[in-house]
C-alpha cells in the first residue's frame, strides 16, 4: 500500500480487495461513515432520493 493511504486504519471487515485490485467498502464501513457519497458503491446501505438529493438508509 502507498504511504498516504488510510486503508490500514480500517477494520478488516470494513473493506476487501476485488480480483482486479480495487478496494471495496462493506456495508459496515458505509454505516460507520454515516452518509452516501453518491459514487454508486457496491455495498452502500443508502439510496439517494431523486428530487431533493436527501440521503436515506435502505429499509431492511
Amino acid at each position: 500500500m502507498k504511504e498516504f493511504s488510510k486503508i490500514s486504519k480500517l477494520d478488516n471487515d470494513e473493506y476487501y480487495h476485488s480480483n482486479e485490485g480495487y478496494i471495496i467498502f462493506t456495508e459496515k464501513y458505509h454505516l460507520k461513515r454515516g452518509y452516501c457519497c453518491n459514487n454508486n458503491c457496491k455495498h452502500c446501505p443508502y439510496k439517494m432520493k431523486k428530487k431533493n438529493y436527501e440521503r436515506f438508509p435502505k429499509k431492511h
